[in-house]
């Protein structure tokens, strides 16, 4: 069998078997039908839920939808990347960067439990703004982590106000059990190899 032969008959067998995976995804994707205002959670320890969130956030400024943001641990004081184009969106975007910085910064709990109350409640208010098509609550799960906020609080208000429509995305490392059990869509991001271990500090652009 000559080269070119062999060449056709692959190409030929990847066409069909192509076919038949085209075939079985459209009959699955027929069935789906529903849509709904999802809650979605990135978490564990490797880098990217932020900026996996940011991707949704910055889709939905594309298509025109307006969002919220609320950074709980981020302080207004830092320069980051994703604020400064955020800003520029300002009918599209209500931006509230309302942290502190990391806690070991702080070093005052009752400070830290002050300013993440802050920062919850204003994030229940995008969240009950029909305004707002997606409110991204970033590093929530530092917070409940430490338990500045009741989780079954948080919970509770997601299950009982978050409008049926309205997308919620959270972030943040050690999401809570009670969080995860009623998200629709959680990502558990995976360290694998981190720059840092090799002593190259945060770099703008790629870390804020």
């Amino acid at each position: 069998m000559t080269e070119a032969v062999e060449t056709a008959d692959a190409n030929a067998r990847h066409a069909e078997k192509m076919k038949k995976f085209k075939e079985a995804k459209d009959k699955l994707l027929a069935t789906k039908t529903d849509e709904k205002g999802l809650l979605i959670v990135h978490t564990g320890a490797g880098k990217g839920k932020t900026s996996a969130a940011l991707g949704m956030v910055f889709r939905h400024i594309a298509y025109e939808y307006p969002v919220g943001v609320v950074q709980f641990i981020k302080s207004p004081d830092w320069d980051t990347g994703e604020a400064k184009l955020l800003r520029r969106f300002p009918e599209l975007v209500t931006l509230q960067v309302m942290g502190e910085g990391f806690t070991w910064n702080t070093q005052d709990r009752e400070r830290d439990i002050a300013t993440a109350r802050a920062a919850w409640e204003e994030a229940k208010q995008l969240i009950r703004d029909d305004r707002h098509r997606l409110v991204l609550l970033d590093e929530l799960n530092i917070v409940l982590r430490y338990d500045y906020l009741p989780v079954d609080e948080v919970v509770d208000f997601l299950r009982s106000e978050k409008p049926d429509w309205k997308h919620v995305v959270i972030t943040g490392r050690n999401a809570k059990p009670e969080l995860i059990e009623i998200a629709d869509l959680v990502t558990e991001m995976t360290l694998v190899k981190h720059p840092f271990k090799a002593g190259i500090k945060a770099q703008k652009g790629i870390e804020y």
